[in-house]
């Protein structure tokens, strides 16, 4: 009785049966024909042509290439460089550096979006730390800039500094001569953003920018140098809201601090702005210094 029962269970709806095997989630086959096909090369001169018509994939490949570290990649690179090179020098290069939290994302997101509004075409070389352990980049910066990165005017490139010092990356300065063969007008270099010793991107630029917040520095920052004693204009940020007061108070500190530091040249002081990226026209006055700036290097035949 016991085993009639059994067999009626075993053969029953309540047994359960071997399943069907589930295919693959990617057919082998494309996988197969993908290996076995070639990656399309282009040659230097294909590269450079795109890129002086402004197309914005090749820039972005050519960039891959001069940041790789392959010696076929570098020696490629260096023709794509070559012949971009009688097509850089005419824009407007801007290095923007300052203490993590100060907003730079944010600032540089406001102010390309006026400079792109005055039908200027920008280019952001955003740097980003590289862990000393895994290293690795997040590579996060066009992530806070979504309306800049929309921008038709507007191309961000994040890069990953790779153990550099000085707060840019090993090949910032080729990058910067292919934006400018491609067309941009108005080059953005942001720093890594790690404090005084952010000094090598002042040589690859025509306008040192520092972002500060109230409460990072008082007016002995003059008499330690540093990155103040670089800078061609400095910005406090987050000019806004209750903060107001706290800005007027940096301000005062940091412009006794620059009264301590000779100028480079007695056509620029450096100017100490207060500002904030999240009024209507808070970055206006910091575009303005550096068109006057500009303005006045160009009569001198400094630029």
């Amino acid at each position: 009785m016991g085993r009639e029962k059994k067999e009626k269970i075993k053969g029953s709806a309540l047994s359960v049966s071997r399943g069907v095997d589930q295919p693959p989630s990617v057919n082998p086959e494309v996988v197969k024909r993908i290996k076995n096909q070639k990656r399309k090369s282009f040659s230097a001169g294909e590269f450079s042509s795109k890129i002086l018509e402004g197309n914005i994939t090749f820039l972005s490949k050519a960039i891959t290439l001069v940041e790789s570290s392959r010696q076929d990649h570098y020696e490629e690179a260096q023709q794509i460089i070559e012949r971009c090179l009688p097509y850089s020098g005419n824009s407007i290069r801007i290095g923007i550096t300052g203490v993590p939290g100060a907003g730079k994302s944010t600032f540089i997101e406001t102010l390309g979006k006026r400079i792109t509004g005055l039908g200027r075409k920008l280019a952001v070389l955003a740097i980003d730390p590289s862990s000393e352990r895994s290293h690795g980049s997040i590579l996060g910066d066009k992530t806070r800039m979504e309306s800049l990165a929309s921008d038709p005017n507007a191309f961000i490139r994040p890069s990953p500094s790779a153990g550099s010092l000085g707060g840019v990356a090993r090949k910032t300065r080729e990058s910067i001569i292919l934006c400018e063969a491609a067309g941009f007008d108005t080059i953005f270099v942001e720093t890594v953003g790690v404090g005084q010793s952010e000094t090598l991107v002042h040589s690859m630029v025509d306008f040192f920018l520092l972002l500060m917040i109230s409460g990072a520095g008082d007016e002995l920052q003059g008499i330690k140098k540093g990155v103040l004693e670089l800078a061609d204009g400095i910005a406090i940020n987050k000019a806004d809201k209750d903060n107001i007061r706290a800005v007027e108070t940096a301000r005062r500190d940091l412009e006794t601090a620059m009264h301590l530091i000779r100028p480079e040249t007695p056509t620029w002081t450096p100017k100490v702005l207060t500002c904030s990226s999240i009024t209507q026209g808070g970055t206006d006055a910091v575009w303005a210094m550096v068109l006057d700036h500009h303005e006045k290097f160009k009569t001198s035949g400094e630029f």
